[in-house]
């Protein structure tokens, strides 16, 4: 079955309008009035990065029936694997392509939307391209590798009037949603504490180099990061826990959590000024470089502290001046005094539960409306992640300007902000 972008449809029937005049009979599914989504109403898709992220996103999407993927894009023929045969099975056809290289994706005209669940270290710069190409971007968090990625994605996102949605999903979630509003609407009195459980981090000694397996593209893998030898440990499932394609739990669970913590504090827009923590960090000479062990404090103008912990369960609490509240990843609320609980509805469900967010992002395309997990917000709660690393690798505290972007006085904190791509990748808004 051949598809059509929402796009080509319009282009398409808005030409046929002025070519005939007379009535013609069409087919009820275009009308949307049987199983199939209308062609005008059908978001055309792509997935960029099909490791066990990216093919439950697409596992969320295809519950939708105005979604079509029509084109999967992976370093690695192999990780394709397991999408390409849900999606197989789920349009009863073998007509979505495989690619190894996303530019090629990225320059289809009949793909209206991309999903970008790649290591964090490609996020910015193949977000900014797909703007640049017409395509609007779901994107796993967090949003870009360092500060000065994640404000180019922001601009990228303005300038190409890109719809744009972060893989935050629990703010779609309403066991969490609760926790949020009750903070906001100062249920618990004025707020002063917030303490994010991010759990612990990972430790592997040193790796020898092994030979590249067949039908792997450790060079497009590896990208703008620093040219290393091939380990498996490097690249399937462990690349968060080295620094120069992630930041640990940080900027993983941290991406999630501590985007709770800014919206529950109003402060969306904005951020900490001050930062000290401290890390465990794994062995020396050893594979990971992300800290196994944390703890961070990171207090706003208003005097609010944002406390990370290296604790489970993963969760988010607020504390007031009359009482908490507290939500965990198995959708557990809890609070004290427990009558908090009665001010609101409560839905009981754990982070598995994404579908709604995946809807808004559709939802936000056909609308042209802002997504409930947009690019400037985004890049707020992960500004926080990358200040608590460098706060930690330089081992001694910051302070930040949310106004600026920028450290106070400290030029060897500053130079952290950004990193070298190795050739020849770089990003241009």
């Amino acid at each position: 079955m051949k598809t059509l972008s929402r796009r080509a449809f319009l282009k398409r029937t808005t030409a046929a309008g002025a070519a005939f005049a007379a009535p013609q009979i069409v087919p009820s599914s275009v009308l949307g009035l049987g199983e199939t989504t209308a062609p005008s109403e059908r978001i055309v898709m792509a997935g960029i990065g099909t490791g066990g992220m990216g093919t439950l996103d697409i596992v969320n999407f295809t519950a939708h029936s105005d979604v079509q993927f029509i084109a999967l894009c992976d370093a690695g023929d192999f990780r394709m694997a397991k999408a390409k045969a849900h999606i197989d099975e789920h349009y009863g056809n073998t007509d979505c392509k495989l690619y190894g290289d996303w530019r090629e994706v990225i320059a289809r005209d009949d793909i209206d939307a991309v999903m970008i669940a790649t290591p964090d270290h490609w996020h910015a710069l193949i977000s900014i391209e797909a703007a640049k190409a017409g395509k609007d971007i779901y994107c796993e968090k967090p949003i870009s590798l360092t500060v000065a990625e994640g404000r180019l994605v922001v601009e990228a996102m303005k300038k190409y009037k890109t719809v744009y949605q972060s893989g935050t999903q629990r703010r779609s979630i309403g066991c969490f949603q609760f926790a949020v509003q009750a903070a906001r609407n100062k249920v618990i009195g004025e707020l002063h504490t917030i303490h994010t459980n991010l759990s612990i981090g990972q430790d592997c000694g040193p790796q020898k180099e092994e030979p590249v397996p067949a039908g792997f593209n450790y060079d497009m893998w590896l990208g703008p990061a620093p040219l290393a030898p091939y380990t498996p440990k490097r690249c399937f499932g462990s690349f968060r826990w080295i620094y120069d394609y992630s930041g640990g739990q940080l900027t993983d669970i941290g991406a999630h959590f501590n985007d709770l913590a800014q919206w529950g504090n109003d402060s969306e827009h904005t951020g900490p000024l001050d930062y000290e923590g401290w890390a465990v960090w794994p062995r020396p000479g050893g594979l990971f470089n992300t800290p196994v062990y944390h703890g961070i404090t990171a207090t706003y103008a208003s005097g609010v502290r944002l406390i990370m912990h290296d604790h489970d369960p993963r969760a988010v609490r607020f504390e007031g001046a009359e009482g908490w509240v507290c939500v965990d990843d198995f959708g557990n609320v809890t609070a004290d005094p427990k009558s908090i609980l009665e001010t609101g509805t409560i839905v009981q469900e754990d982070y598995a539960h994404w579908n709604p967010h995946h809807r808004n992002f559709l939802d936000c395309v056909k609308s042209r409306e802002q997504t409930i997990a947009p690019p400037e917000i985004a890049h707020r709660s992960s500004t926080i992640c990358h200040i608590g690393n460098i706060c930690l690798r330089l081992g001694r505290p910051v302070r930040w300007n949310p106004e600026r972007e920028q450290f106070e006085n400290d030029d060897e904190a500053n130079r952290m902000l950004a990193r070298e791509m190795r050739a020849p990748w770089s990003i241009t808004v």
